[in-house]
């Protein structure tokens, strides 16, 4: 027996499950801010090699290299082994992570010696959790949205990006604290060094934990057992979220939108595939991780004497930004959030840039960073993922999400790994440069992105299909 009415706290709870992966990316990806500084100062004290800047921007933004490698195998995962065990997958490579990074001595190395070796196999534990990273990008949006009813799609899928946004959050609050519990001791530098850096990377092993135990009592998403055959299983999940009338509906949907299980990439146009791509790489380009990675030395630039309590401040404003997507997005739409959001980043870009040439206060820069932090928070930041949940057909969705993740991570490396000689080269040219991006990017979405709101994800299927012929 199927249920006759849909039960919201049944979707609630597996969306719930799901975010909480989006936590754990948004928490992998900011631990390495608070932790760099004693990570740098560690390895600064060995023997054997001389750490360099050049080496420090590498292992700062490793994990970013698991991230592209895990965008690019999701879509093979997802498709091979489903969403579910995919996610579940992720958590184990969270978790081992955070044990790794915590103690990268174990079995080969002596603790507390910097070694190259170290170094090495310090540097593959962050690139395993990159990996988690990439796989739970890629696969908690297009969770949620394969479980999510149209309506409520755009909502739900924007709460991954509040997750984001709120594990960067817990994890700025965490470092925090964790300098802060020490901060009386005259040799908390050397705490830090020794220590510190190692109880921030180890704080991710509770919520690593805790998701991979619970993806395994949430279902398969819907669309996946359909295009595996098992309909029955699927009528169950989707009238346990719409009802039996409806479920069957969606049933007959997906099987009118998806004739095989597979098709190629390019089945639907060479736009489709495009449009998701460089959203991705706008997402990236227009240099918001930049200033999230960087954050404590960006105010410490700033003249700001406590820049870790900024940072958090910082967090606060991000996440509530958040929100304003997360309730606006099936209201207002897709695009009107994306080139608003764009145009603010701009003014935000050009107020920093403008305040390194000329005399300003130094609230100007710092409130420009929070608006050009906080217009990508209602903007680009959780409407990317709505896109690349929504926009492609339900028998290309895999390949192409993994494919635009995939360019989303790398764009992610290179804007990290050049922002630092970028930014110590000229302030003003690196945040006129995101700026003038900005602008670039509210004319793409103007120009060539087709708005999804209200849509369902077979109503997408075949306006490309449509758009194709």
């Amino acid at each position: 027996m199927y249920r006759q009415k849909g039960n919201p706290i049944y979707l609630f709870s597996i969306v719930l499950v799901a975010v909480l992966g989006g936590l754990l990316f948004g928490y992998d990806t900011a631990v390495i801010s608070g932790a760099e500084k004693g990570l740098q100062a560690f390895f600064k004290g060995a023997s054997g090699f001389n750490y360099s800047d050049a080496m420090h921007g590498f292992t700062t933004s490793s994990a970013l290299i698991g991230c592209i490698i895990g965008a690019f195998v999701s879509g093979v995962l997802a498709s091979a082994l489903g969403r579910k065990k995919t996610l579940f997958l992720a958590g184990v490579l969270f978790l081992l992570s955070a044990l790794g990074s915590y103690y990268p001595e174990f079995i080969f190395f002596e603790k507390g010696v910097p070694t190259k070796g170290l170094l090495i196999a310090f540097n593959c534990y962050r690139i395993l959790g990159g990996i988690g990273v990439g796989l739970a990008s890629a696969l908690c949006p297009m969770y949620i949205a394969e479980v999510s009813p149209a309506n409520k799609k755009g909502k739900l899928v924007s709460w991954n990006q509040f997750a984001i946004i709120f594990g960067q959050l817990v994890v700025y609050f965490v470092n925090y604290l964790i300098v802060r519990s020490h901060a009386s001791d005259p040799a908390v530098v050397e705490w830090t060094s020794s220590i510190g850096w190692r109880v921030m990377f180890v704080s991710e092993a509770v919520p690593a934990s805790l998701f991979a135990l619970l993806i395994l009592l949430v279902p398969e998403t819907p669309r996946y057992l359909v295009l595996n055959g098992r309909d029955e299983q699927a009528m169950t999940v989707l009238s346990n979220i719409n009802g039996e009338s409806k479920a069957r509906e969606i049933i007959d949907e997906i099987k009118a939108t998806a004739v095989q299980r597979k098709e190629k990439l390019l089945a639907y146009g060479f736009m489709v595939v495009f449009i998701g791509c460089m959203l991705s790489v706008f997402q990236q380009i227009i240099g918001i991780n930049a200033v999230l990675y960087f954050a404590p030395r960006i105010f410490e630039s700033m003249g700001v004497s406590n820049n870790m309590l900024f940072t958090v401040i910082m967090g606060v404003v991000n996440i509530s930004f958040t929100l304003v997507a997360v309730f606006t997005v099936e209201k207002l739409g897709r695009k009107p959030l994306l080139i608003t959001g764009s145009l603010g980043m701009a003014l935000g870009a050009f107020g920093v840039a403008l305040s390194n040439v000329v005399s300003l206060p130094a609230v100007i820069p710092v409130l420009s960073i929070m608006i050009y932090s906080a217009c990508f928070m209602f903007s680009w930041g959780p409407i990317c993922w709505v896109y690349i949940a929504e926009l492609f057909p339900n028998t290309i969705r895999s390949e192409a999400t993994a494919i635009a993740v995939a360019f989303q991570w790398i764009f992610n490396f290179i804007v990290s790994s050049t922002f630092v000689p970028m930014y110590n080269r000229s302030h003003f040219f690196a945040y006129a440069l995101y700026g003038a991006i900005c602008l670039v990017a509210a004319l793409f979405v103007w120009k060539l992105v087709p708005e999804t709101k209200g849509k369902t994800l077979e109503d997408m299927t075949r306006f490309w299909k449509n758009n194709a012929a």
